[in-house]
């Protein structure tokens, strides 16, 4: 299902993949360079036709270099296996790559739920000696007084949330959780949110192992 993959904001899929928890300060980055070009468009016609083209041909150049920089931190889907694909990027230089999935069926205890798209996926990071660290993306601000929880057969996985986002709460048991994954056939995903609404996503595990192996082989170095 390679479009569900595709389809997923890069960005988001980059500040997931560092774990930089920078969400807000790109929103609150993004309004305010807009809000900055709406204020002055008049100074920006009166100075392109008063400046030669030799100015023109700098902000080009300059477009053109910031455009590159962000394509070359942008994910690439470098195999599809199964319900998962495997990622990677190379943000500031670093390489990251990840196996990422969305959820088969969502259900929530109130009918008039409104959340951003949710995924799970397992980051390798090899600058930072950090390999298959497991994350979910639920959609919506998760209560942080109630573990989320990751259920696969009969394990259940405990989970810290902040924000929209939970990842394992006993690191020791990340290993046993990521092996949990590799064996099973789905995954169920349970979080309550701010407001109390409780929520169940279903996450198909078909193809996961293959999709780890190949970010193995992306990410095996020292990054």
């Amino acid at each position: 299902m390679p479009r569900l993959q595709t389809n997923l904001p890069a960005v988001s899929l980059i500040v997931a993949a560092a774990f930089a928890f920078t969400p807000v300060v790109l929103a609150q980055n993004t309004p305010s360079d807009v809000s900055t070009q709406a204020k002055k468009p008049a100074a920006k016609k009166k100075a392109a036709p008063k400046k030669p083209a030799a100015k023109n041909t700098q902000k080009k150049s300059s477009g053109g270099d910031t455009q590159a920089s962000v394509n070359a931190t942008e994910p690439t889907l470098v195999g599809q296996y199964g319900d998962w694909g495997a990622y990677m990027a190379t943000p500031n230089g670093k390489k990251v790559c990840f196996a990422l999935s969305k959820p088969k069926s969502q259900n929530a205890s109130k009918d008039d739920v409104k959340r951003d798209a949710a995924y799970v996926f397992v980051a390798t990071r090899p600058a930072e000696n950090v390999k298959e660290e497991v994350s979910v993306i639920v959609g919506y601000p998760l209560n942080a007084k109630v573990d989320t929880t990751a259920e696969i057969g009969s394990s259940t996985f405990a989970m810290f949330g902040q924000n929209d986002g939970a990842w394992i709460k006993n690191a020791a048991e990340e290993p046993r959780l990521v092996e949990a994954m590799r064996k099973g056939s789905e995954m169920v995903v349970k979080g309550k949110s701010s407001r109390g609404t409780e929520t169940t996503d279903t996450y198909s595990l078909m193809g996961i192992s293959n999709a780890l192996e190949r970010i193995a082989k992306e990410c095996g170095g020292s990054g």
